[in-house]
């Protein structure tokens, strides 16, 4: 892909991921164009791009809209990643550094700190900051792309999270422990310890979907 495609389906995602334009919202080439200085060939590579990723949907004779994701896509997505994260958690402890570790731990207290002083937007950065320095450490490329693509699917649920009720003391504890695994070498419990960490993510979800439809 010639480089400004890739810029170009870039500073899309990047606007998607950030939630500048919400599920089910229309992505209108011209609207595109202009925002982004670029020709309607450009954007038209860029939408079928995103849609290979899940993130667009392209309809024919409607053109293309951010794509909805349900509760039970988002949950099955959730499962994958479960699995996925796990694998390279358990990665991550073989090859971990010193210095990497010391990094861990550096996030794991800045994410206290975050919740002692009620900043859980920030708490919510540093999270995506743990888990990404996690797969950098791992090094797995294809599961760090996969995991990247499932995570884009769900930024509207992930934001959803992040804003229940004591959700942040939930999963504090969690990081903790994949953190202290990690540090210790050991990937069997650090694979234990993401999995157990994922899969409260999906009963969080499962809690918000019953908590609408109450």
């Amino acid at each position: 892909m010639p480089a400004d495609d890739k810029d170009a389906r870039d500073a899309l995602r990047d606007a998607i991921l950030a939630g500048e334009y919400l599920p089910g919202e229309r992505l209108v080439e011209a609207q595109l164009c202009e925002r982004f200085g670029i020709s309607r060939f450009t954007v038209r590579a860029a939408l079928q791009d995103l849609a290979a990723d899940g993130l667009v949907k392209v309809e024919r004779n409607k053109g293309a809209h951010v794509r909805k994701v349900t509760l039970d896509e988002a949950v099955e997505i959730t499962e994958v990643r479960m699995v996925l994260e796990g694998l390279v958690a358990a990665r991550a402890a073989t090859q971990v550094t010193d210095a990497q570790a010391s990094e861990l731990d550096e996030i794991g207290l800045l994410m206290r700190r975050a919740i002692s002083a009620g900043e859980f937007r920030r708490y919510g950065d540093l999270n995506q900051r743990l888990h990404g320095l996690i797969r950098a450490i791992a090094g797995h490329r294809t599961a760090d792309s996969i995991i990247e693509t499932l995570r884009g699917q769900l930024v509207r649920h992930q934001f959803m999270i992040s804003l229940h009720p004591g959700r942040p003391a939930i999963s504090l504890p969690q990081h903790e422990r994949i953190i202290e695994a990690i540090r210790q070498r050991d990937p069997k419990a650090a694979e234990s310890a993401m999995r157990e960490h994922i899969a409260s993510v999906i009963e969080a979800l499962r809690d918000i979907d019953a908590g609408e439809l109450r």
